[in-house]
C-alpha cells in the first residue's frame, strides 16, 4: 500500500466555487472510478495560519490523502474525462509508503494527552543535490529539531521516486498547467504543537541552533527556498472529509 498526498493553494476569492467543485463532482468521480483500488481517501482543510508561518510556503488549501492498495492503470479506461474545476489550483503531490520511514518524537503520548496542530510539510532538495547527501545533512537535522522547546510529535516519509501515474483523464486542452504542479519532492514531515504559541515558540522565537547544509539555498531555516523547495500546511488531527464513507453521489 501507499499514499498519494496532494496539497493545494488558491487564491481566497476561488473557495467557494473550488470547495462546490470538490464535493460536487471531484471526490464523487474519484470515488466512485477508484474506490475499490483506494482503501481510504481522506482530506483536511487547513486551519489559518499565523502571519509568521507565511515565509515558510503555505499553502491554504485541502492537503488530500489517497490510501491506495494498488493503482489502477493510467488513462481513461473506459471512464469519461474528470469534471473541469472553475479555477486550477498550485499543487505539491508525491506519493509515500503508508507508514512512516522514520518516527523521531512523541510516540509515547496517548491521543488524550495533547491536541495536535499538524505543521505538514514537503520539503525537497535543491538541483544536483544527491539524496545520499540530502538525507545525510536531513539525519543530522532531525536531532536538532527534537530540541525545538515545544514540539511534541515529528516523523517523517522518504518519497517514492518511481515515477507513477494515477488513472484518469482530462477533458482535451484543459489538463492542469504544469508550470503549477509541482513534483520531485524528497520527504514528507509532519511537525506537531499544541497550539499556534508553541508553534511560534519553537519555530520563530526560540529555535534550536541548526547545522546550514553546504547546499543550502538561503542562510536561515529552512534553508531552502519557500514555495519552491519547501511548501507546508497546517491541518488537525482529524480529516474533514472521508469521501469512501462519505459520499453518496451518482456517477456514469
Amino acid at each position: 500500500m501507499i499514499k498519494s498526498i496532494v496539497v493545494h493553494n488558491i487564491s481566497l476569492d476561488s473557495i467557494a466555487a473550488m470547495e462546490r467543485w470538490y464535493y460536487r463532482d471531484h471526490a464523487p468521480e474519484i470515488v466512485r472510478r477508484y474506490g475499490p483500488w483506494l482503501a481510504r481517501h481522506e482530506s483536511y482543510l487547513p486551519v489559518p495560519a499565523p502571519p509568521e508561518a507565511q515565509p515558510y510556503g503555505v499553502y491554504n488549501w485541502r492537503v488530500t490523502e489517497g490510501w491506495w492498495r494498488e493503482i489502477p492503470e493510467p488513462g481513461a479506461k473506459g471512464c469519461l474525462s474528470f469534471t473541469v474545476p472553475p479555477v486550477w489550483p498550485e499543487v505539491a503531490t508525491c506519493f509515500i509508503p503508508a507508514q512512516p520511514t522514520e518516527d523521531f518524537k512523541g510516540s509515547e503520548f496517548q491521543p488524550h494527552e495533547k491536541a495536535g496542530i499538524r505543521w505538514f510539510i514537503l520539503f525537497k532538495y535543491p538541483a544536483g543535490v544527491s539524496n545520499e547527501e540530502g538525507d545525510e545533512w536531513f539525519q543530522i537535522h532531525a536531532k536538532e529539531v527534537m530540541k525545538q522547546p515545544s514540539l511534541s510529535r515529528f516523523f517523517s516519509y522518504r518519497t517514492i521516486k518511481e515515477p507513477i501515474g494515477l488513472p484518469g483523464t482530462w477533458a482535451p486542452g484543459n489538463a492542469p498547467p504544469f508550470a503549477i504542479t509541482h513534483f520531485l519532492w524528497d520527504r514528507v514531515i509532519e511537525l506537531w504543537y499544541e497550539s499556534f504559541s508553541d508553534w511560534r515558540r519553537s519555530v520563530v522565537e526560540a529555535p534550536p541552533r541548526y547545522t546550514k547544509p553546504s547546499w543550502a539555498t538561503r542562510d536561515t531555516y529552512p534553508f531552502v527556498r519557500p514555495f519552491v523547495e519547501f511548501v507546508s500546511s497546517f491541518i488537525l488531527e482529524r480529516p474533514n472529509d472521508e469521501f469512501l464513507r462519505d459520499v453518496r453521489a451518482y456517477m456514469p
